[in-house]
C-alpha cells in the first residue's frame, strides 16, 4: 500500500521526494524492503530515527538503497537525555550516527529542538558535535505539537537567539534559502553548515510543499490541520488510482494559507509529533 501510494504520488503528481518517519520508523518489520521498494522510485530518499538501533540497521538499509539519515537527538548529555526520552540510550544513539557515517550516508543530519530552560544551553555543544563529526545540525523551534501540551511561546526560542549563540563562537554566514524548512549556515571558517527550523517566529507556510501519511493511514495536508482523510479505508476499499489522485488533489487544494501559532483562535493539533510523522 506504502509503496502503491509513494508511486502514484510520485509519477502522476510530481513528489520529488519521500521521508520516512514515525513515530520511530526503525521499528517497523522488513524495513530494508519497503526501502528498497521505495528506492527504485526516481525520489530522494530519507528516513528520521531516534537512531537506537541504527548500528544494527544502518548496513542494510544502505545496501537497499537509503542514501541520508537524520536522527532526532535533544540532548548530549546522558541524564537529560534519560530523562527526556525515559530511555538510557544516549551511548547507542552517539554509536548509530557514527555507523551512519560509516556506511557512507551523506549528509547525516541531527534535529535538535531546542526548548527554552530544557536544553538551550546545549546550543554550543550540539554545534561543536557537529563540526567534529562531519553532521549537518538542525535546531528546530520548539512547536505546540507535544502530548502533555507543555508547549507554551516562552519555551520558544528562535531563530535569531539560536544564530546569534552560535554566531557568537563559531562565526556564520546565510546560505541562500530553498523550498526546504531549514534556514541554512555555514560556518565562516569552511567547519561545515548548521540550518535552523523556524517554524514559529519565521514561519515557511507560502513555501511549504510537504504532505503527511500517518503510520495509520491518514492523510495530512499540514503538519499543523485539524483534519485528515482516511486514506487506508480508501485504499482497502478497492479504490482505484484515479479515486486517490482525487483525494490527493482535493486534499492539497484545501491546504492552509498558514499555521495560525500565535492566533488566538489557532487550535493544537489533537495528536502528537510521533503520531503526525515528522
Amino acid at each position: 500500500e506504502i509503496e502503491r501510494v509513494a508511486r502514484l504520488l510520485v509519477e502522476r503528481h510530481g513528489v520529488e521526494s519521500i521521508r520516512l518517519t514515525g513515530g520511530e520508523p526503525t521499528v517497523r518489520a522488513n524495513l530494508p524492503e519497503l526501502v528498497g521498494m521505495l528506492s527504485a522510485l526516481p525520489v530522494d530518499l530519507a528516513l528520521t530515527t531516534n537512531g537506537s538501533t541504527l548500528r544494527l540497521l544502518a548496513e542494510h538499509l544502505a545496501d537497499a538503497g537509503l542514501r541520508r539519515v537524520n536522527v532526532s537527538l535533544d540532548s548530549l548529555r546522558p541524564g537529560r537525555f534519560a530523562e527526556l526520552t525515559l530511555r538510557d540510550e544516549l551511548p547507542k544513539v552517539l554509536d548509530g550516527i557514527d555507523a551512519a557515517i560509516e556506511v557512507g550516508f551523506d549528509p547525516v543530519k541531527v534535529n535538535v529542538v531546542v526548548m527554552r530552560g530544557v536544553n538551550d544551553d546545549e546550543i554550543i555543544d550540539f554545534a561543536r558535535f557537529g563540526r567534529e563529526r562531519g553532521v549537518v545540525v538542525r535546531f528546530i523551534e520548539f512547536m505546540p505539537l507535544d502530548a502533555d501540551e507543555a508547549w507554551s511561546a516562552g519555551a520558544v526560542v528562535s531563530q535569531e537567539e539560536i544564530v546569534a549563540t552560535i554566531g557568537a563562537v563559531f562565526p556564520l554566514g546565510a546560505v541562500e534559502r530553498t523550498s526546504a524548512p531549514a534556514t541554512r549556515f555555514r560556518y565562516t571558517d569552511g567547519g561545515g553548515e548548521v540550518g535552523v527550523v523556524a517554524s514559529v517566529t519565521r514561519k515557511f507556510c507560502d513555501s511549504c510543499d510537504r504532505i503527511r501519511i500517518t503510520a495509520d493511514g491518514q492523510f495530512r495536508n499540514c503538519l499543523f490541520a485539524v483534519e485528515e482523510f482516511d486514506l487506508k479505508a480508501l485504499l482497502r476499499s478497492g479504490a482505484d488510482d484515479d479515486d486517490l489522485s482525487a483525494v490527493f488533489e482535493g486534499t492539497v487544494a484545501a491546504k492552509w494559507a498558514g499555521h495560525g501559532i500565535g492566533h488566538v483562535d489557532f487550535i493544537r493539533p489533537d495528536r502528537s509529533m510521533s503520531q503526525i510523522g515528522g
